[in-house]
C-alpha cells in the first residue's frame, strides 16, 4: 500500500500508516477522489463515499481495503 501510494502522490511528506491523508499529504478533495479511484482500480475494491469520513490515515485506508477484500473472498 505504501509503495503504491508513493508512486501516486507527489509529496515530500513521509508516507506511513499514521500519515493523515488530507492534513499530512496536503490532498484537496479532487486529489483525494483521484487517489481513491486509483486505489479501487489497483486493489479491485469499491470504497463507498459514506466510508470516507472514517478513513483518516493511511492505516485506516489499508485496514478498510483489507476488510473489504477478505469479506469479498468469503462470499
Amino acid at each position: 500500500m505504501v509503495a503504491f501510494l508513493g508512486g501516486q502522490i507527489k509529496t515530500s511528506a513521509p508516507i506511513a500508516r499514521e500519515t493523515r491523508i488530507t492534513r499530512d499529504l496536503g490532498l484537496d478533495s479532487l486529489a483525494s477522489m483521484n487517489l481513491l479511484m486509483s486505489l479501487e482500480d489497483h486493489f479491485d475494491v469499491s470504497i463507498p463515499l459514506n466510508a470516507l469520513p472514517d478513513l483518516e490515515t493511511i492505516g485506516d485506508l489499508a485496514a478498510f481495503i483489507d476488510r473489504t477484500k477478505s469479506t469479498a473472498a468469503r462470499t
